[in-house]
């Protein structure tokens, strides 16, 4: 046994923690349907219940639109730590205390510890309302932009728009009704100047009366 042995430096290094990659959105529904069962179980208060559900609703709304936030973002992070961690933990806090002491005994504020898991739920359900408008509105600048851009390549949608696809259409003036005369039209009725049959011609003149001579 060398030096090297007492000192350990000639193990092995330790290969490195694999690490694992976030979650998928089957993952992340499962979590949730593990913390509505385990609120269900626990009987939790009415107040308790109907905040968690909402919280748990929006976050199962934004999961498959969550790509739209990017990835690695702040706001797809607090969607999966919701689910996986900032729930399980509040209402893991709250079902491991003796409940007539949980909901009476004022701990932080003049609050009680089931006022104070009101109070974080709230928060958390309107922070998931944030991000649910954001993941949205992603999905809304794409029409703006498109608009943008179908405007500039085919005008206003107020003045019509030209497809682009050929030559601009001639356009053509409709026919006259039947019965009427269109001017400038040589040979048919009501067209000025020597035409065809039908043409409309001038009265003759009138003779001149005659005078005896003197």
């Amino acid at each position: 046994m060398g030096i090297r042995s007492w000192f350990g430096l000639d193990r092995p290094e330790a290969p490195e923690p694999v690490r694992s990659g976030p979650p998928t959105t089957e993952q992340l529904l499962g979590a949730l349907d593990a913390i509505e069962q385990q609120a269900r179980d626990g009987k939790v208060p009415g107040v308790v219940l109907s905040r968690l559900l909402r919280v748990t609703r929006v976050v199962r709304e934004t999961l498959p639109r969550l790509a739209n936030l990017g990835l690695g973002s702040a706001q797809g992070y607090s969607v999966m730590a919701t689910a996986t961690d900032y729930l399980p933990v509040a209402i893991g806090n709250y079902l491991r205390l003796p409940r007539d002491w949980a909901d009476t005994r004022p701990i932080a504020a003049g609050k009680s510890s089931v006022m104070l898991l009101v109070d974080q739920l709230d928060l958390l359900g309107s922070t998931m309302d944030k991000v649910y408008d954001a993941v949205n509105r992603a999905d809304a600048e794409a029409i703006i932009v498109h608009g943008a851009f179908l405007e500039e390549k085919f005008g206003p949608a107020s003045a019509g728009g030209v497809l682009g696809l050929g030559p601009d259409p001639v356009r053509v003036a409709p026919p006259p009704p039947p019965g009427t005369s269109e001017p400038g039209r040589v040979g048919e009725p009501g067209a000025s100047g020597a035409g065809g049959p039908g043409t409309p011609r001038p009265p003759a003149p009138s003779p001149a009366p005659l005078t005896p001579p003197e």
